[in-house]
């Protein structure tokens, strides 16, 4: 019994110790990249963490160009939804929160910059960068000011400011937007930013004040998990390209070559892998057509020898189809063009060489075996009228024949009956040629 005792007195000692050093810890993740769904899920867990483990604040570490409007409208539902106070800090120097980043910046209980970053350039885009007509750019853009003020004026800041960053594009220098009250803090680094805010009141976005206590809090740094860092990685449109072309590159090395099973294997994987990632992006399914008549130009180039053009062709198909393949909303969303030239040129020629190969080795003749010998030249040993004996690649045979073979004439063989030759006189053989 009172070992029983000691083990439950040593559980509560733990959970009570757990819970005093989470109450006084800050959760934070960094985000250094594009926004898209993994940001999205990265960005819930730790809010989710912090309010899990009762932890003081969260903080992100920003620096984007920009991502998915969907993505961030929902980052910024988390944010605002949060129990928890979210700080957003756009740091190193020399990093930015453009974009869809300017949007996530305006969404914190606190937004902070370093020195030497900007802001800004938060106009709104059709995927692919394409021109908008006047009335759906009024559209477009009345929608995304409304969302932008929506929770500017209730975080207390600039709210005409800030709509310039949709409607004009406008950005700012971290001094620009502190003096102009889009930010409330510029901190040198985290130690400074941590220090500035401890002891600060702020307005949580429900109206409610919360006073923070930062001072001693211990920073407990979120790493994505395994499975995000898979998918982060390959959400990057030159990756997901990349391995869709090798997955296609691998199903047509296996069709070429059907039992060798590794390269069919490798073909599949990759390309699930590749369509779960685009299916995460804005992607335009039409591209594969261009892709797959691509592979039917490698194929058609290597049967018909055409000295290159169709393989060129397919190449600029493979090409066209890579740079249309993700409609991003930003340039570092889109396949970039010298990605797809190194993906489509080497892997054109590959698969050339590889068709060419194969098709080589069907139409070559069978030199070994019984079937081996249709069409090798023998000498007669004897006369063939309509049967007789001939030598062939150092064996005598019987034969037979459809016309009179004279006695060391020579023969070729026709066809191969059981331990049988059918031969034909090499003369009429080279007349009826």
């Amino acid at each position: 019994m009172s070992r029983i005792r000691f083990i439950l007195s040593c559980g509560l000692l733990a959970l009570l110790a757990t819970s005093v050093a989470s109450a006084n810890s800050i959760v934070k993740i960094r985000i250094d990249d594009t926004i898209q769904p993994i940001t999205a899920e990265y960005i819930d867990r730790a809010i989710e963490h912090a309010r899990q483990t009762n932890a003081d604040a969260v903080l992100i570490e920003l620096s984007t160009p920009g991502g998915l409007l969907d993505s961030t409208r929902t980052i910024i539902q988390t944010i605002l939804a949060s129990p928890v106070p979210v700080i957003i800090y756009v740091a190193p120097s020399g990093a930015r929160a453009a974009s869809a980043g300017f949007f996530i910046l305006e969404a914190g209980d606190v937004a902070a910059m370093a020195p030497g970053t900007n802001t800004g350039a938060a106009h709104p885009v059709t995927l692919g960068g394409e021109k908008m007509d006047d009335t759906m750019k009024a559209k477009v853009e009345n929608d995304s000011a409304a969302f932008m003020r929506s929770y500017v004026g209730p975080r207390g800041r600039n709210v005409q400011l800030a709509e310039t960053a949709v409607r004009e594009s406008k950005s700012w220098t971290d001094q620009e937007a502190l003096q102009q009250h889009l930010i409330d803090i510029v901190a040198r680094d985290q130690n400074d930013l941590l220090h500035q805010l401890d002891g600060r009141t702020i307005k949580r976005f429900d109206g409610k004040t919360a006073k923070l206590h930062l001072a001693g809090d211990s920073i407990d740094e979120l790493p994505m998990t395994l499975k995000q860092r898979i998918l982060d990685f390959l959400l990057d449109p030159n990756i997901a390209f990349l391995v869709l072309a090798v997955g296609a590159l691998a199903l047509y090395a296996e069709f070429n070559h059907p039992g060798a099973i590794v390269p069919g294997v490798v073909g599949v994987v990759f390309i699930l892998l590749a369509l779960f990632a685009l299916n995460l992006l804005p992607t335009q399914y039409a591209s594969f057509t261009l892709i797959i008549a691509a592979f039917v130009l490698f194929a058609l180039e290597a049967k018909f020898a055409t000295h290159g053009v169709l393989g060129l062709g397919g190449i600029a198909l493979l090409t066209i189809g890579g740079l249309l393949l993700v409609d991003g909303p930003i340039p570092q969303m889109r396949v970039q063009l010298w990605t797809a030239l190194g993906v489509s040129v080497p892997l054109g020629l590959i698969t050339v060489f590889l068709m060419t190969i194969a098709l080589r080795a069907r139409r070559s003749k069978v030199v070994t075996g019984l079937q081996g010998m249709i069409g090798a030249v023998g000498e007669a040993r004897t006369d063939i009228d309509p049967e007789g004996k001939v030598f062939v690649q150092g064996e005598l045979w019987n034969a037979h024949a459809r016309s009179r073979v004279g006695l060391g004439e020579h023969v070729v063989v026709r066809k191969v009956e059981g331990l049988d030759l059918e031969v034909e006189k090499q003369e009429s053989v080279a007349s009826s040629q």
